[in-house]
Parts: C-alpha cells; sequence; structure tokens
C-alpha cells in the first residue's frame, strides 16, 4: 500500500481550491451564491431534505399523480367524436398523412370510430364513457383537459419529458423537483414514493422518479404491497435494533469526518438516507398497513388481498397524503392498445383496463373529500402521448387498435386548486388535431409546480453550464389560469 499515492488521490481539485494559499475556491463559490440562490439548498450545510426552500402561498400540500403507461386511447374514454363514429372504417383524409409517419401504422389507414356510448355526467355534463361507470358519479370534482400534446411519440422518450422535462436520461423527476422544493411534513417516511401496477416496471424505468442532479435523498422510494414495502429496509438475520443502531452511530462519525474534509453534499445525503432508512422501519408497515382499514372502504376501492394492484395503490397513496407524504406516483402498466391481439386492443384490452381502475379513481376523490384532504391534494391522471383516430392494423390483424399519437391526448385534474366540473380545450370534429387551447407539456408542468407554490421559472439548479429546470432552459410554459380555482 503507496501511502503517498492514497494521499495523492485525495486531494482533489476542489480540495486543492478549498485549501489554496489565494482562496480561489472561497472566491469562486462567493460568486456563485450572488449570482444564483439556488446553489445554497445544495450546499452541506442547508441540505436538510424536510426543510421547504421555494415555497410561495399554495393550494396543494400533496400531489397523487396517476400515470397510465402506454397511454389510454381517449376516444374510448373522455373525447367523444359523434363524426369518427359516423366515418368508422372510412378511409383516412389524406391530409391526416401527408409529411406525417407513424411508428406502426403503413399504407392508407381507416377512420376507427369508437365502439362505446357516451353520456354527459353530472351538472357539468362532462362527456364520459361507459367504461367508467363509477367515475362518472364525481364529474364535478374533476377538470378534464382535452388539448393536451407532445413532441415525443415513443413511450420511454415521452414518458421522461413528461417527468423530467427532456427525452433522455439523466433529468430530475417532477417528484423530486417538487420535494426538492418543498421538503416533507413526515421525517419518518420518504417525500416521495412511487407504488406500481399491472405487472411491469414504465418503459422509462427507474429515471422516471430519479433525482438526477439533484441530491439522491430527494428520489422515489418504491413500496411494495408484498413482502418488504421497501427493498433491504428490514435488518438481516441476526442484527437487531440495537446492533443497527450502534453500527449506524459509527458509520454516522465516518461519514462526517469524510465531510469536514472533502465537503462533499452527497455525503450529508447518504447520512440523511441511512437515518431516514432506520426510522422507516417503524413507519413504513404502520403506513402500508392496509389491514388496518374498514370494510367499508375496502368495498369503496375494490382493493384485493396484498397482491399490487391499483386498487390497492390508490388506498396507499390516501394512507401516504394522510402521513405528509408530499409526492405519490402511481404507474399502472399495460396501457398500450395497438389492437395487434385480444390483450391490447379496444374490445377486450381496453374494458379489462378500465375495469381496473374505474372504482379505485372514484374512490379515491371520494375518500379525500370525505377526510376534508381533497382541496389540499392534487390529483393528475395522464399517459405519456395519445391515440391515433385510425384503426392501426398491423400486419393485417383484425383487432381494433390505436397507433401513437403526439398531436393530441387527454388528461384529467382534480381537487389541490384545481376547477370541478370542467372541460378544457377541444380536438377537431375527428380527434386528431387541437382545436382549441392547445395545451403543452411545459404548460402541464408549470401549472402543477404552481399549485404546489413552486415558481417553475425560478425552481433551477446550476449544472453543467446551465440553470436546469423541469420545465427545460427556454421559458415557453404557460400557466393554465383558466383551470385554476
Amino acid at each position: 500500500m503507496n501511502l503517498n499515492q492514497q494521499q495523492l488521490q485525495a486531494v482533489t481539485r476542489r480540495h486543492f481550491l478549498a485549501q489554496g494559499s489565494t482562496g480561489i475556491g472561497a472566491m469562486a463559490l462567493g460568486a456563485l451564491l450572488a449570482d444564483n440562490q439556488s446553489v445554497s439548498a445544495n450546499t452541506p450545510e442547508n441540505a436538510d431534505s424536510h426543510a421547504p426552500k421555494f415555497r410561495m402561498p399554495a393550494k396543494a400540500k400533496s400531489v397523487i399523480f396517476l400515470h397510465m403507461a402506454g397511454s389510454p386511447p381517449q376516444q374510448e374514454l373522455f373525447d367523444y367524436k359523434p363524426e369518427l363514429i359516423k366515418r368508422n372504417m372510412q378511409p383516412c383524409p389524406d391530409s391526416f398523412l401527408k409529411g406525417r409517419g407513424f411508428p406502426f401504422i403503413k399504407g392508407h389507414p381507416k377512420m376507427l370510430g369508437t365502439p362505446y356510448k357516451f353520456q354527459q355526467c353530472g351538472e357539468s355534463g362532462t362527456w364520459m364513457s361507459e367504461l367508467l361507470p363509477n367515475f362518472q358519479n364525481v364529474a364535478d370534482d374533476v377538470t378534464v383537459i382535452k388539448s393536451m400534446h407532445t413532441d415525443q411519440f415513443n413511450h420511454a422518450p415521452a414518458q421522461l419529458f413528461l417527468y423530467t422535462g427532456s427525452p433522455r436520461f439523466g433529468g430530475a423527476s417532477m417528484g423530486s423537483w417538487i420535494t426538492y422544493g418543498l421538503g416533507s411534513e413526515n421525517k419518518n417516511l420518504p417525500g416521495f414514493m412511487v407504488l406500481l401496477s399491472g405487472g411491469s416496471d414504465p418503459s422509462g424505468g427507474k429515471s422516471l422518479w430519479g433525482s438526477g442532479f439533484l441530491p439522491s435523498v430527494y428520489q422515489g422510494v418504491q413500496c411494495r404491497t408484498t413482502g418488504d414495502p421497501i427493498l433491504y429496509v428490514t435488518n438481516p438475520q441476526g442484527i437487531n435494533r440495537d446492533v443497527r443502531r450502534r453500527s449506524l452511530d459509527a458509520l454516522k462519525s465516518l461519514n462526517e469526518f469524510e465531510l469536514k474534509q472533502f465537503g462533499n453534499p452527497e455525503t450529508l445525503t447518504r447520512i440523511n438516507q441511512y437515518e431516514l432508512a432506520f426510522r422507516m422501519q417503524m413507519s413504513v408497515p404502520e403506513a402500508v398497513d392496509l389491514a388496518s382499514e374498514t370494510k367499508e372502504t375496502h368495498d369503496l376501492y375494490g382493493t384485493t388481498g396484498g397482491s399490487p394492484s391499483f386498487a390497492n395503490n390508490c388506498l396507499l397513496a390516501r394512507r401516504m397524503v394522510e402521513r405528509g407524504v408530499r409526492f405519490i406516483q402511481l404507474f399502472d402498466y399495460g396501457w398500450d392498445m395497438h389492437g395487434t391481439g385480444a390483450g391490447n386492443d379496444l374490445i377486450t384490452g381496453v374494458p379489462t383496463k378500465t375495469k381496473d381502475i374505474d372504482r379505485p379513481m372514484y374512490a379515491l376523490i371520494t375518500d379525500l373529500k370525505q377526510r376534508g384532504l381533497l382541496d389540499e391534494t392534487l390529483i393528475v391522471w395522464s399517459g405519456e402521448f395519445g391515440r391515433t383516430s385510425m384503426n392501426e392494423e398491423r400486419n393485417g390483424s383484425k383487432f381494433l387498435g390505436r397507433d401513437h399519437h403526439p398531436h393530441c391526448y387527454t388528461i384529467w385534474m382534480a381537487g389541490g386548486g384545481v376547477k370541478g366540473g370542467m372541460s378544457y380545450g377541444e380536438t377537431d370534429e375527428l380527434g386528431y388535431f387541437i382545436a382549441e387551447k392547445k395545451t403543452s407539456v411545459r404548460d402541464l408542468q408549470s401549472t402543477i409546480l404552481h399549485l404546489t407554490g413552486l415558481h417553475a421559472r425560478k425552481l433551477k439548479v446550476p449544472y453543467q453550464g446551465l440553470d436546469q429546470r423541469l420545465i427545460g432552459p427556454a421559458d415557453e410554459d404557460h400557466l393554465l389560469k383558466d383551470i385554476l380555482a
């Protein structure tokens, strides 16, 4: 072992600048702090993940984001188009095809009207499909936005763009940004938790809840309904809580020594994560214990045992909101309805998936409302893009399905400062292009941040020579003022 070589390796450029006799490091840091106050939130002495940094007055204390991974067909759920139904199986207009490509549609496709009936629901008269009989009962609590669009038409890039502001890997996710800006209201639980259903991870993978260039304490923590709620949170065999505590105390002393020597913010993050994991050993089992809920609540949500399901996850989301978790992300896999087989077509696949989500979505809104939590909890439901108004008919398939469509799609929002009983934006008579109130992903991101008390253009962190923001470097976002309560 060469001790001189190890010492040289430990002297980094940052260490040299900090310790140099000319004080270059101190001057440089002072200049950076003067130019951008957001740097201070990343320094070790200000890295308390529970402390709010940027918050303004806001309606929403928590966010529950319900993502239908694969993207549901809006024509079967919310975007009612009688003219499209009239033109069912007629040749697609040339204007829809000229200069445009599709991932899977080939040749000259036929128009595809929905096989399902729609009706106007609630006092607001919001159009909803017969596939959502329970959700129709909360029509007056939601705002349906029919004019969303994106510039991505593949699953992973579109999901990354929605949640990190970039179609490429490496960005910080929306949940990380919000917990970074607002902190957490519960020191015994993560501020950002993730729940999965549908049997698979979303196409964008764990980067959709990653912290990117933000301290890793702000990344989403995946929670499970079977086995250990959070992986590795329990003690290994032969290690009791007292031994774990003594081990963490020793490890904390070593990390604090390293922090003092090198000042790396990630060292403080590591200390905080170890301590949070120790506290979670007591708090997480109670938080995810669905058995403590009443029979009436289980009947409301339609929960079934301990198996992973969208219903279970919606009930868990309500429990997490009650306990001060800031951002809860639900991903439900299996919405890629191309019509290549009976499992992903409009006749069998879509009704199967809507049955999984209809009652839980209704229950989540109803339950939060009964408990006085809906006004301070923002719920967002979305896919990553829309589906075409034409039948895909890939390789001559006889099943009905729709290809990827970035030009328009539908989402809904409820609670947390959003008006209820409102339809915002419209598509054309065939549901192909946006006709009114075009709404971008940047607009949605900015509005969500605003509702939680964060200014989308001021919430930024310097990284790789650029002020990184959820909404990207250009001021392209517009606040959706019309939907604000």
